[in-house]
């Protein structure tokens, strides 16, 4: 597991975009995704915000995603494996690079057929605790006629990101504009952010 943290980081640190294709196994994936879908069907989902909590506003011209949040007390094993994971990063993480990081919040985003999240920073203006996003994907057999990439723009450079299956993706959250391109068919993420409050 330390290969794949160490991937992560060191290509960060070279290109400002930490990718490692292989974040989760193909077990835990599988479980996530499931998860996921069987939220939805439950319509637990709700519709992505922006902002934080005293200025939370809804927007769907700027962000059409749903998201669930990961929490210890939803009970579920397979958040719990996701979450035990993303302890273990963190404490590399902070040995390996003297983060300080104190803390993380994750959520599923499900973008449906249609969907996007135009240019933003993750870090709020009145809130500097989120230091690293990070996202990892959840998308079985996608092909690049289903859009949905994740567009980062860096000064004059561009890249983008195919949302592909166990891939993450860790970069500085109050750095890099971004943005979610439409999608083609359900796009599916963890979508969180590491902090230090």
């Amino acid at each position: 597991m330390e290969d794949c943290f160490e991937t992560l980081i060191s290509s960060y640190l070279d290109t400002k975009v930490g990718i490692v294709a292989d974040f989760v196994s193909e077990e835990l994936a599988q479980h996530l995704i499931d998860r996921l879908f069987a939220l939805k069907e439950q319509n637990l989902l709700k519709a992505a915000g922006i902002g934080n909590v005293a200025k939370l506003t809804h927007n769907a011209e700027i962000r059409s995603d749903e998201i669930y949040w990961l929490e210890r007390n939803n009970n579920n094993e397979f958040e719990n494996q996701f979450l035990d994971q993303m302890d273990a990063y963190v404490s590399y993480l902070n040995r390996s690079c003297y983060t300080g990081i104190t803390g993380y919040e994750f959520h599923f985003a499900l973008f449906d057929k249609g969907s996007f999240y135009r240019k933003h920073l993750d870090q709020f203006k009145d809130n500097s605790s989120r230091q690293f996003s990070m996202i990892t994907y959840l998308n079985q057999n996608w092909q690049p006629e289903d859009g949905g990439e994740l567009c980062i723009y860096d000064d004059e450079k561009v890249q983008k990101v195919a949302p592909t299956n166990r891939k993450t993706v860790f970069f500085k959250s109050d750095e890099l504009v971004h943005e979610v391109l439409e999608t083609n068919k359900a796009r599916l993420s963890v979508t969180g952010w590491l902090r230090r409050d």
